[in-house]
């Protein structure tokens, strides 16, 4: 029997398998509020044995992308409950990612017009924010140069992490994921380069760089547990205008080491940069430098899951979990357009191609309207 299609314990989740739906921005929430498309949505993919749901903002201040629904209003509270509750109904079981884009905002998305805020002055280069254009027009625009958050705002950060958190649970959702990947706040405190400050909080020293992280996770877990916290991290990865620097693998290993002294749920590894030779990974390739860095990050996590997305195949899920190297495999766009797609797994029946011209905005089309498989 396949180990992918097996139950697991996540912290004391049981899952029905160990196929997650990885976190995907899909904006469909026109008030930045989850509605009735929403729920069907991950309703129709509650066979995950875990669903992540897409980045759902902490604040307004921490939003970078419009119609995105957010988890800090009474509103946004009601709204997702829909969603839950139509996911356990269906036997499913969800995480919130929790998500401040710092610097990878823009001013027409935030209150009164303000700068958006980060751990840097400096503005990320060629990347984009999705907000409104001179002409009020929703549109990609360029992110600008951010305004430093002061010591005690920092502290105001991390306080609402921990609300969303507990939010997050009051709309009934399973647990969380700390979303720290992909160039967002946290990435911009753990990189050196980009991290400019002089506080606590500086680039200074390791201890300094992970201090935001490791309290908003310290936060969280206080309010709502170890065993409903999950975080994502991407070490390699170039989004936004992160570049490459020297300590990455120390800043990531002394990481996890923190997270799995905490006893997390998880830790969700985004496949970029190195990892993405993830596609060559074979079960006897031990010495591959790959193999080696996600071997050392399951060493420092003798109670936490490990799970990494990208590039995910059902083969390569197999042989990364028969070897022990991971203990979940998460799936992202193949579950845009399959539904269904724990039965096409298991059956090896073909998988239906996605529109990326759908990926991002609109209404049901590409987004509500693929069906589960049917033989020709």
């Amino acid at each position: 029997m396949s180990n992918l299609f097996q139950p697991f314990n996540l912290s004391g989740l049981h899952l029905p398998n160990r196929v997650v739906m990885a976190p995907m921005t899909r904006a469909r929430a026109p008030r930045d509020i989850a509605d009735e498309r929403v729920a069907l949505y991950y309703t129709q993919r509650a066979t995950a044995g875990l669903i992540v749901s897409e980045g759902t903002p902490i604040s307004r201040e921490g939003q970078g992308y419009l119609f995105n629904p957010g988890i800090f209003t009474d509103e946004q509270i009601q709204g997702w409950r829909l969603t839950t509750d139509s996911v356990h109904a269906a036997g499913g079981k969800i995480f919130a990612q929790l998500w401040h884009v710092g610097r990878m905002s823009h001013p027409s998305i935030q209150e009164q017009g303000k700068r958006p805020v980060s751990a840097t002055t400096k503005a990320p280069a060629n990347s984009k924010a999705y907000g409104y254009d001179e002409n009020g027009e929703p549109a990609l625009v360029q992110a600008p140069a951010p305004r430093p958050l002061t010591t005690e705002e920092v502290k105001r950060v991390v306080a609402e992490f921990a609300q969303a958190a507990e939010n997050a649970v009051r709309a009934g959702f399973d647990g969380v994921e700390i979303h720290a990947a992909n160039g967002y706040l946290h990435e911009q405190f753990l990189n050196p380069q980009i991290n400019d400050r002089t506080d606590q909080y500086s680039s200074a020293s390791l201890e300094n760089r992970l201090r935001f992280t490791v309290e908003v996770m310290t936060a969280i877990r206080e309010r709502i547990g170890s065993s409903r916290t999950g975080i994502r991290l991407s070490p390699y990865g170039r989004l936004f205008d992160m570049p490459e620097y020297a300590e990455i693998d120390e800043t990531y290993t002394e990481l996890v080491k923190i997270i799995g002294s905490m006893n997390l749920a998880y830790v969700h590894i985004m496949n970029q940069g190195k990892f993405s030779r993830i596609d060559s990974i074979r079960e006897d390739s031990a010495s591959d430098g790959l193999n080696v860095l996600l071997a050392t990050l399951k060493h420092h996590l003798p109670n936490t899951a490990l799970i990494v997305a990208g590039g995910m195949t059902r083969e390569i899920a197999e042989t990364l979990i028969g070897a022990g190297v991971i203990d979940l495999a998460a799936f992202g766009v193949p579950y845009i357009s399959n539904p269904d797609l724990v039965a096409r797994l298991k059956n090896g029946w073909p998988l239906a191609p996605a529109d990326a011209a759908t990926f991002y905005g609109g209404g049901a089309e590409g987004y509500i309207d693929y069906g589960p498989y049917t033989a020709a």
